[in-house]
């Protein structure tokens, strides 16, 4: 006799109207708990999640005492990343938040390996990121404050990866140029990251935005990404699968190694 599959939970960080607890619910996961301040957006997902817990300002969290979840998502803010904006990058006020995602990841992971949980037992397994296109282009050196195109994305792929591995770092492209999927695998971790465009998932206007995945004790984060980039009569220019593998075996695929 088969064992019942157990249902993965998750937790939303900068929730607004809870965009990933509403894909989570359709892909068969639970939404525990959100983190937003804004009054409008937590009376939105009041009424579609009522049993999910409203947890409040993210900067007064602490994942240690979080109910750990299996996956942490987060659309960190993206004025500052945003081609639109200043471009102040992860040293900006706004979305500088973004390092508090990776905080709290830490936090419940650490307190999870300290009640005796190890390996792909550790909660959260997975982390989940959302931004701007703009944020594989947007950086600056943080000694002389000039442009350094790329550098945050730069920053962004280290934060997650040194969760588990703090050892690994990721070689910049030296034309700064990431390109738009690509992956890392670790000792024991691994990640990726795609752009999907909002028209080809049958919303009528063109809307890129990065989809990065990081499992903190595994090898799937590629796999997981490597879905159909489009729905039926939406069809994108070409498949996630291909442009994956095109990247993998590309000079532009980042490289981690050890200090």
């Amino acid at each position: 006799m088969t064992q019942p599959t157990r249902k993965l939970t998750m937790g939303s960080l900068f929730d607004g109207i809870s965009g990933f607890p509403l894909a989570s619910v359709r892909c068969g996961i639970e939404p525990i708990w959100a983190s937003e301040i804004e009054p409008f957006p937590i009376l939105v997902s009041k009424i579609r999640f009522p049993r999910m817990e409203q947890m409040g300002d993210i900067t007064k969290l602490n994942g240690a005492y979080l109910p750990p979840v299996d996956i942490i998502c987060g659309g960190s803010p993206c004025q500052d990343l945003s081609c639109a904006g200043l471009r102040a990058g992860l040293t900006g006020a706004r979305s500088g938040l973004f390092m508090e995602q990776i905080r709290i990841i830490q936090e419940m992971r650490d307190a999870d390996r300290k009640s005796g949980r190890t390996g792909v037992h550790i909660r959260p397994r997975f982390g989940i990121w959302e931004n701007v296109v703009g944020a594989l282009s947007s950086g600056r050196d943080a000694e002389t404050g000039q442009k350094k195109p790329g550098a945050d994305f730069q920053k962004v792929i280290e934060a997650f990866l040194q969760i588990e591995e703090p050892s690994l770092h990721v070689v910049r492209p030296e034309t700064g140029r990431w390109e738009y999927a690509g992956g890392i695998l670790g000792v024991r971790s691994s990640m990726a990251w795609i752009v999907w465009d909002a028209q080809h998932f049958g919303v009528p206007q063109r809307r890129r935005r990065v989809f990065l995945v990081a499992d903190f004790a595994g090898y799937s984060a590629i796999p997981i990404l490597a879905i159909p980039d489009s729905v039926p009569g939406y069809s994108a220019p070409r498949s996630l699968p291909r442009q994956i593998a095109a990247t993998l075996i590309g000079s532009s695929f980042a490289y981690a190694g050890r200090a």
